[in-house]
């Protein structure tokens, strides 16, 4: 055990769960108890895997393709978003579904919409390969084009002079993409903004408090979160960018209290889509190595969403 009175972990608020992804596992937790199994899931409900292996464990099947569904099957849509590609998909093979997108994700999905029948060429601001954004750009795949960096900005194939709309995926950090809204901006004098920012007030917020934690004297801090949660790797990288070391653990497993002894004090929060058991699990094992923990207070969040329509439907 480490010694010292003086140690502290400081806990972020907010942290964890969005109202897009308790929407998104209060559908999967409701079919579970009105309909049973078998229930599909296309795709990760939430990119968390210990949310996804509760499920699996009872009785949940995740899918890459709805091909995968026998026709008929009860299939939900994660919150991520798809393409109408596959909802039409869904349509012809018969499925019951139900769609659990992030209502934030949704309305990112009518910019591009509204954008294309505009007639605008669309850039979106997203890492490529990310689920949320293969669904974004399916709503115009002949309009949309991704950039990652500034550097994309400069390369690509528009007239100057055009009109360009911009969107963005949701869980980027503010940072980052303000660096490539600036680039968009210098090139496309007609640049198109989004009526209100398309980065979710959740990823804001989170990322708002890991600068907080740095703040306050956190010289490390550990990020609750799985590998593929965009939002959480941006945590990392905003503490990161504040001086801090960054961690991103999957849960209390992967926490090495050896390799934290020369910080004094830690910071700790998790993205948008871990469960909070996973917060406290950690917290308990470095007050049980010697660091106190102190919860900070943040920006309080009573933004909930309504559960989709489809659910009565089902009924």
């Amino acid at each position: 055990m480490i010694k010292g009175t003086d140690r502290q972990v400081l806990i972020a608020s907010p942290r964890g769960f969005c109202a897009g992804v308790e929407r998104a596992v209060g559908v999967v937790e409701h079919l579970l108890e009105s309909h049973g199994t078998p229930l599909y899931v296309r795709k990760e409900i939430v990119h968390n895997q210990a949310v996804v292996s509760d499920f699996k464990d009872r009785g949940v099947i995740f899918i890459e393709d709805l091909d995968e569904a026998p026709d008929g099957s009860l299939v939900v849509f994660s919150a991520h978003g798809i393409s109408p590609a596959v909802r039409d998909e869904a349509v012809r093979r018969g499925l019951r579904t139900v769609d659990a997108t992030c209502p934030l994700v949704t309305r990112v999905h009518r910019n591009v919409i509204k954008h294309a029948k505009s007639d605008h060429a669309i850039v979106l601001i997203g890492h490529a390969g990310h689920d949320e954004v293969a669904g974004t750009m399916g709503e115009a795949p002949d309009r949309v084009h991704l950039v990652e960096t500034p550097a994309d900005v400069a390369s690509l194939a528009l007239d100057d002079q055009s009109e360009v709309a911009y969107v963005t995926q949701t869980t980027l950090s503010v940072d980052e993409t303000g660096d490539i809204i600036a680039a968009l901006n210098a090139r496309f004098p007609n640049l198109i903004q989004p009526g209100k920012d398309d980065i979710c007030y959740a990823t804001t917020n989170r990322q708002t408090a890991v600068k907080d934690l740095v703040a306050r004297g956190a010289t490390h801090v550990l990020v609750v979160g799985s590998r593929n949660s965009s939002n959480s790797v941006r945590l990392c990288e905003v503490a990161r960018s504040g001086g801090a070391a960054a961690t991103l653990v999957d849960g209390v497993d992967e926490v090495d209290v050896d390799a934290l002894v020369d910080h004094q004090v830690l910071g700790l929060t998790a993205g948008a889509s871990a469960p909070e058991r996973l917060v406290q699990a950690v917290a308990e094992k470095l007050a049980a190595a010697g660091w106190a923990a102190r919860e900070v207070e943040g920006v309080e969040e009573n933004i909930r969403f309504k559960m989709p329509r489809e659910l009565q439907t089902l009924e």
